[in-house]
This record gives structure tokens, C-alpha cells and sequence, in this order.
């Protein structure tokens, strides 16, 4: 049976893909692909059907990462029932899944700083314009949800 995450940011143009390649690379270089499942999501409808943010996608490519053909999308209910982990990226995510899925009983949504030691926000770089922390940061949380997740 394969481990089902879906990572969520507000637009799904720049947090939320990067965790989502940058994971599915980490399971990949692991050889665990075949034991994953990992997509990406928003909260918002804003940016529904546009591709990847132009520099989120830049540094993706810095680090031999693909995204080409991704597009934005906001979670759904049905997105609740078939993700065994819903990882946001600031409390304001994680408000917004609560008020669009009604709560959380199965106990699936938390950030994905909380897998690291030094749980945090991770600030969105569309407004900060600074995506090498924002590489750094997802990548780090990554990492602490993958070794999370196999050991």
C-alpha cells in the first residue's frame, strides 16, 4: 500500500509544487517511488489551472528538478479521503483546510516544518520574492517527513 501525501499552499504555484517535486525526487533517489503517492494543492481557487510560478520553476531546474505540466489546483473533499497526510505550509493553510474540509477527525493535516527540530511557518515566497529560503526550507521538511516515514 502506498503512503499518500498531498502538500498544500495558498495558490499551488510555488511552496506546495516545490514540495511536492522536491519530495517525489528524495523517494525517487531512495528508490521508494513505488511507495509513494504525492501531489500538490491549493486553498484558493486564484491560480487554479496556471502552471508553476516562473522562479519557483527556475529553482526547481537549479537543482535538476522537472515540474513541466503541473498546474494549480484547490484541494477537495475527496482530496481528504484519499491522502493519508495533508501538509501545509503556514497556519494560515492550515486554517483555510480546516474551514474547507471541515475539520480534520481522521487527524491527517499539520505543517511541514513540524517534522523538522525547529517546527515553523514557512513564509510564502511569492511575497517575501525570496525562494532559496523557501528551497531550503521545504527541502529540510522533506527530508524530516521522509525519514519520518520510513523509519
Amino acid at each position: 500500500m502506498k503512503t499518500k501525501i498531498l502538500f498544500v499552499c495558498l495558490g499551488n504555484i510555488c511552496r506546495s509544487p516545490m514540495a511536492e517535486f522536491i519530495m517525489k525526487k528524495l523517494v525517487a533517489d531512495a528508490g521508494l517511488a513505488d511507495r509513494f503517492d504525492i501531489a500538490s494543492a491549493a486553498t484558493s481557487y486564484e491560480e487554479q489551472g496556471n502552471p508553476v510560478y516562473p522562479p519557483a520553476r527556475k529553482m526547481l531546474a537549479a537543482h535538476g528538478i522537472d515540474c513541466s505540466g503541473k498546474t494549480a489546483r484547490r484541494i477537495t473533499a475527496a482530496d481528504y479521503e484519499h491522502y493519508d497526510y495533508i501538509i501545509a505550509m503556514d497556519k494560515g493553510n492550515l486554517r483555510s483546510l480546516h474551514a474547507i474540509l471541515g475539520g480534520d477527525p481522521a487527524d491527517k493535516i499539520s505543517l511541514l516544518m513540524d517534522y523538522t527540530d525547529h517546527p515553523r511557518e514557512i513564509a510564502d515566497p511569492w511575497y517575501t520574492r525570496d525562494f532559496e529560503t523557501a528551497w531550503r526550507e521545504i527541502s529540510e521538511g522533506c527530508e524530516a517527513l521522509l525519514r519520518h516515514l520510513t523509519e
